[in-house]
């Protein structure tokens, strides 16, 4: 008798686990079978690129001032390290060390992160979920809830059970919802290069100005130093006899007005101090800058210029509102995948007793396994005009890349004819510069003859020094100019070690 409720038992187990593997192999064949399902909502499509050749309506001119001669190289990339094409050893150090260690730029990476993972674990949603629990608790039961008259009773319950349970994706909510964190992926992944770009062209210009505002305060000391000179000598004269006291008064102004502008100039130059340090991820009080002068600073002489439709494929700004019309079109098939029935299937297997001991009795044995399907019938119009909320924020996304696609364009623009204007301006202030160094020079003899009266000198020695200070700012424009040109078209990020780490190009 009890070799065949033995065999009785090892046939129901035997039993059951068959049930249990045709409902697995059932799952399985239903995952398959559904694989073909449509996935509904638009199929995302990326912006066409512009049918222009150029930027400008002018043709491209050299820019050319002092012998400097800067010509564009059409179609060619922006380097991935192109502050390099300054030549200053300070200046690649200074920018090495603020893409190792700025904050902003590793929040940056952080967040890049983030949804790199969030898009792993939306990937889950493709695999069956399995579960397991155990549950042990003192009850108490109340048969007259159930209509019956037998008295209560207390007892215990210890369960083990697994579940196991699919989703099928057959209308692609889940896939569209999966293809919308990759685009979200793909938007940090872009900012994280927009922030990349940007750091290092803050640099560069820092350092320019920083270089441009150590060379005024140097022109304004060696300016001071000489009207110093000439206060001597009006001194002299003035014991002598052979000038008025009015002229040792307007020397000692000019000097004062000369002293009294420099300490905005060093000013300025404790903010691009403190701003590079900031931007190397250092404390103001503890970093070391290394000098870079203005001199030091070459001039790139060979820009590369990318061809417009190269363009919305390289700069970051744009790639990331091509990420986001792609999230607006994914979120539009969730809207409409929402709108059609959602089908599941589940499994569930355990075992039950009063105890834990008691666990692997074969009356306590349960499992189930079935379909599941949930239809929206009415919602109150909520999924319809969910659909449509969608398609208009689908719109907007377009809009957007559309105007920053033209912001884009128009900052090349700005830059070609800056940088032309630039050597213009350049080489009217080198001009403006040596003809007033000539005419205090010639004022300077007259006065030291008793030629002229020293007032003249005083007015030629305002204007070279205008002049000179003119001509440092228009030097540090073209260097920053050329630097907005670089940032314009893209940054270059696409040809890096620093950029390429994500396996991304444009």
């Amino acid at each position: 008798m009890a070799q065949i409720k033995k065999i009785r038992s090892i046939s129901c187990a035997t039993h059951q686990a068959r049930l249990l593997k045709s409902g697995f192999r059932y799952l399985g064949f239903l995952t398959l079978s559904f694989l073909s399902a449509c996935t509904v909502g638009p199929d995302f499509v990326r912006p066409a690129p512009p049918d222009s050749s150029h930027y400008i309506q002018e043709p491209l001119v050299k820019a050319t001032a002092e012998g400097q001669e800067q010509t564009f190289t059409l179609g060619a990339a922006v380097p991935a390290d192109w502050w390099r094409l300054f030549k200053s050893t300070q200046l690649d150090n200074i920018v090495t060390q603020a893409i190792n260690n700025n904050q902003s730029l590793q929040a940056s990476e952080a967040s890049l992160r983030q949804s790199q993972d969030n898009l792993r674990a939306g990937y889950g949603v493709f695999y069956p979920q399995v579960n397991g629990g155990i549950d042990a608790y003192r009850t108490r039961s109340a048969f007259v809830q159930q209509g019956l008259s037998r008295p209560s009773s207390i007892f215990n319950v210890v369960t083990a059970s697994g579940t196991i349970s699919y989703i099928f994706d057959i209308f692609g909510g889940e896939r569209r919802t999966v293809e919308g964190l990759k685009a979200q992926s793909d938007y940090q992944n872009y900012m994280n290069k927009a922030a990349y770009v940007t750091l290092s062209a803050n640099v560069v210009n820092t350092c320019i100005a920083r270089a441009a505002y150590k060379a005024q305060i140097k022109a304004t000391e060696q300016l001071i130093q000489l009207e110093n000179q000439q206060l001597h000598a009006s001194q002299a004269q003035f014991d002598a006899g052979t000038v008025d006291y009015a002229s040792n008064l307007s020397i000692r102004s000019l000097i004062a007005s000369n002293q009294a502008s420099l300490a905005p100039l060093k000013q300025r130059l404790s903010q691009t101090e403190h701003l590079l340090a900031t931007l190397e991820g250092i404390e103001p009080s503890k970093a070391f800058l290394p000098d870079v002068e203005l001199t030091d600073i070459s001039l790139p002489l060979n820009l590369p210029l990318s061809l417009p439709s190269d363009l919305v494929r390289q700069r970051p700004d744009i790639l990331a509102a091509e990420s986001q019309l792609h999230l607006a079109s994914a979120n539009i098939g969730v809207a409409t995948a929402a709108m059609f029935p959602n089908f599941s299937l589940s499994a569930t297997y355990g075992v039950a007793g009063n105890s834990f001991s008691s666990l692997g009795g074969v009356a306590g044995k349960f499992w189930s396994i079935g379909p599941a399907t949930t239809i929206p019938l009415f919602r109150g119009g909520s999924l319809k005009y969910a659909r449509e909320a969608s398609i208009d924020a689908y719109q907007q996304s377009q809009a957007n890349y559309r105007q920053i696609v033209l912001s884009a364009f128009a900052q090349v623009a700005d830059n070609l004819n800056a940088l032309k204007n630039d050597a213009d301006a350049l080489l009217a202030q080198s001009e403006a510069r040596r003809t007033a160094k000539e005419a205090l020079d010639l004022l300077q003899a007259s006065y030291q003859g008793g030629l002229v009266a020293y007032v003249d000198v005083l007015i030629a020695d305002i204007q070279f020094h205008q002049a000179t200070i003119a001509y440092l700012q228009a030097i540090a424009q073209r260097h920053q100019d050329t630097v907005g040109l670089f940032v314009a078209l893209g940054g270059g990020w696409w040809g890096g070690k620093y950029a390429t780490q994500n396996g991304d190009t444009p």
